[in-house]
């Protein structure tokens, strides 16, 4: 099916897509724009992906997982804006709830409750209906789901 050939034109590209994948996680949509840019075809294209598959340089769970992981404990970001930037990616909604259940949801109320508390205490001198707004748009604009933060702000509130 392949030629071993190292001048030939697909396992360069293969080469070249093994230590693009190796070097760090990606979703089948990024690895077939890489090879579409490389301008092979279609077949190509489908041959060199079914490879990477089953060599294990593709693996899209896991590509959710480190993409799920990462955005939450560094960008600090919620559910929804997580679930959709992977949907973006063409990710599977199989693969997104699963690397989603990765979350555990104490870290994550936990989370939502620092930033909650954090820019409300930043909008001390606003009213509080101004307050709740800003607070509210802030966080939901990182991902978070409005109940949630509702719930914490009353949590807040009601806090002396």
């Amino acid at each position: 099916m392949f030629s071993t050939d190292p001048n030939s034109t697909i396992e360069k590209a293969y080469m070249k897509l093994k230590h693009y994948c190796g070097y760090q996680d990606r979703c089948h949509q990024e690895v077939k724009e890489k090879l579409y840019s490389l301008k092979l075809n279609k077949a190509t294209v489908e041959q060199l992906l079914s490879r990477l598959i089953e060599e294990d340089y593709l693996n899209e769970e896991r590509y959710a997982k480190a993409f799920v992981g990462g955005h939450f404990r560094q960008k600090q970001w919620g559910k929804v804006k997580i679930a959709y930037a992977l949907k973006q990616k063409r990710v599977s909604e199989y693969n997104i709830r699963k690397a989603m259940n990765e979350i555990p949801d104490e870290d994550y109320r936990a989370l939502a409750e620092k930033l909650v508390t954090a820019k409300w205490n930043s909008l001390k001198n606003d009213q509080y209906i101004h307050r709740t707004v800003k607070t509210k748009a802030f966080l939901q604009q990182r991902g978070f789901e409005p109940a949630l933060v509702q719930s914490i702000i009353q949590l807040i509130r009601s806090t002396p």
